[in-house]
This record gives C-alpha cells, sequence and structure tokens, in this order.
C-alpha cells in the first residue's frame, strides 16, 4: 500500500487535534493567567524501528517516519502585566505561581485577581482562599494595604503599619508535574512545591501568555493544513477506487 496515504493520514489526524488545542489557547486570549497548550509530536508507533527487525512491527517501521500529535504541553513563558489600580490584585514577575484552596484541593495560579471577603479573608475571584508561605489562608484587616515586591501585605492600623501575612508564591523543581484543570488553574499532582523566585507586583494581574493575533493566524494556519490532508486522502481514495474496479476483475 502507497505510504502516502499513511502520511496523509496521520498528517491529517495531527491536524485536527491541533485545532482544538489551537482554539482552546484563542478562546483563553483574555483568560488573566492563562497558559497556552503548545503541541508536539512523535512517531506513529514508538518503538517501531528500534525493536529487533524479527519481533517489530512491519505497519510501525512503514509509518513511523511520520509524526502524529504526542500531546500538549504547557507553555510557561510570562504574561503582560496590566495594572488595575486594585490594591489587593497581585501579579508575579517570574516563574512561580500562586496556591489557592479549592473543593479539589490545593491548586495553582497565576491569575493574581484578589479581593478581600467578608470575613477578612484573601480570596481569588471565584472565592478561593489565597494561600501564604504555609499553605495558609490569610487575613486582610480592613484599611490600606501594601505588598511588598518579596511577598509581605502590611496593613495600616491605629498603631501604625504592621505586616498581616507573606503571599505565598510556589514553584516545581520538574514544572512538567502540572497539569491545567480549566483556564487558569493547575494541579501539582501531588509533587511538593519550593519557594520561588519571583517579584510581586501590587495592583496589576498577568495576563494569557497568549496574544488574540498570534492565536487567529495559528487557528487559520492549522485549519488549512487539515484540509489539504484531506484532500490528500481524497485523491489516495480515488485511485484507490480506481484499482479496484480495474485491476481487482482481472484477478
Amino acid at each position: 500500500m502507497d505510504s502516502g496515504l499513511y502520511a496523509a493520514y496521520t498528517g491529517l489526524l495531527a491536524r485536527t487535534q491541533a485545532l482544538d488545542t489551537a482554539a482552546n489557547n484563542l478562546a483563553n486570549a483574555g483568560t488573566s493567567g492563562f497558559r497556552a497548550q503548545r503541541d508536539y509530536f512523535s512517531g506513529v508507533l514508538a518503538g517501531g524501528i528500534d525493536q529487533d527487525p524479527e519481533t517489530a512491527s512491519q505497519v510501525g517501521q512503514s509509518v513511523n517516519g511520520f509524526g502524529v500529535l504526542g500531546g500538549n504541553r504547557l507553555d510557561l513563558g510570562q504574561g503582560d502585566l496590566k495594572a488595575t489600580g486594585n490594591p489587593l490584585d497581585l501579579a508575579l514577575e517570574g516563574q512561580g505561581f500562586f496556591a489557592v484552596q479549592t473543593t479539589n484541593g490545593i491548586r495553582y495560579t497565576r491569575d493574581g485577581a484578589f479581593s478581600r471577603s467578608a470575613k477578612g479573608i484573601l480570596q481569588t475571584s471565584q472565592g478561593e482562599p489565597v494561600l501564604d508561605t504555609n499553605l495558609k489562608p490569610i487575613s486582610i484587616p480592613t484599611g490600606n494595604v501594601y505588598v511588598s515586591p518579596d511577598g509581605n501585605i502590611s496593613a495600616s492600623t491605629a498603631d501604625g503599619s504592621v505586616i498581616v501575612g507573606k503571599v505565598g508564591a510556589f514553584d516545581f523543581t520538574d514544572r512538567s508535574v502540572l497539569t491545567a484543570e480549566g483556564s487558569n488553574r493547575f494541579s501539582a499532582n501531588g509533587a511538593k512545591p519550593v519557594a520561588a523566585n519571583v517579584s510581586v507586583e501590587q495592583g496589576s494581574v498577568e495576563g494569557a501568555n497568549e496574544d488574540a493575533v498570534h492565536g487567529t493566524m495559528q487557528l487559520v494556519l492549522v485549519q488549512r493544513q487539515a484540509e489539504m490532508m484531506q484532500k490528500a486522502l481524497s485523491v489516495f481514495n480515488n485511485d484507490f477506487d480506481k484499482t479496484a474496479s480495474e485491476d481487482l476483475p482481472r484477478v
């Protein structure tokens, strides 16, 4: 069988899967703290070439030269910081994450759009408590609040300015353990965090690291590639139909 069919099929499969990734990236271009997914490719049958020739799959040897989508990896690049003027909005410069307490356990995020709850707890826009360096909720008193670049939170009281807590900023030795949950939450899957080497900027939030222009161009490009692969498959199908109708009756 013509190996061109394998090339067209694996190309169409990869581009179809990549369309979902590109569409999701573009849809979240305006989501604070969103981290885009980037595609990576692998052989169709892993190990098909390296195995013992006597036991390796002949199909694997035929098609393993053509790449299919192996999956997605998080792009942890920095997003643009946008000033909001809200003293409880925080952004991280550098590699690291805020820790928040969710119903599913501790999750990590770059979305620093925070506020003070009715009980005085620093929380996310979803009402999840933001955690300090000891993974405990942070109480914020009423009054003026100042957050230093190292994360220390101080508040003005009748007795003067006092430190009321320190917002936690965490990183991971192996960031590949992180998996996305939703648009801007990440699970560490049981991995232990370490202190992040970051600077905290008060009164700002970090945008997505995917801009609408790049996302749109990528979506259009992948869509056109998928259409090309689909046309190629149609050509091969027509050739096979011709062979079946003309040559098989002679057998």
